[in-house]
């Protein structure tokens, strides 16, 4: 059982967080107690939502506490469906030190199932909608840091690589 606390994230560099997560294909005890656990490492590190391979367990699920929405996702699959891309300064517990200014699309659906295994759908705009795609994002081993662009992107390579905390 790991801690609930900030050493419990893994950082950029660790390569779960570039595989993509497993469909959960059992729903039982474990799935809410690893949503308790997920959620008391995301507030012990002062995020806003993690995703499971953050603490190095790959199965697709995620957690959050964002724009007024508090739920644990399990198997989401994203659905943009406000494709204009808005701009917003944009961090990462997986990037510790760091955010950027960030492209996301400006509305978002998630469907998927809570830990119990009932259905649910969470539609976003605005910051919900950048939260749910972040922590999508991670399930399918993408970082933040991948939809940078132009002098953006080649600033945070350059940053994310000179930091010791960034090899880990």
């Amino acid at each position: 059982m790991l801690p609930a606390d900030r050493r419990a994230v893994r950082t950029l560099g660790d390569p779960v967080l570039r595989t993509p997560a497993a469909v959960v294909t059992r729903f039982d005890a474990h799935l809410p107690g690893l949503a308790r656990r997920m959620f008391a490492v995301m507030r012990s590190a002062g995020g806003v939502g993690l995703a499971a391979n953050q603490i190095g367990v790959s199965l697709a699920v995620f957690v959050l506490d964002c724009a007024g929405i508090t739920a644990a996702v399990v198997n989401p699959v994203l659905v943009v469906e406000d494709p204009v891309l808005v701009e917003a300064v944009e961090g990462c517990l997986s990037v510790p030190g760091h955010s950027y200014p960030t492209p996301r699309p400006r509305t978002v659906t998630v469907t998927g199932f809570d830990p119990d295994g009932a259905p649910l759908r969470l539609h976003g705009t605005g910051l919900l909608a950048r939260c749910l795609h972040h922590e999508v994002d991670h399930l399918t081993g993408r970082v933040y840091l991948d939809r940078l662009t132009g002098a953006v992107a080649d600033r945070a390579r350059i940053e994310t690589t000179s930091r010791p905390s960034a090899a880990r």
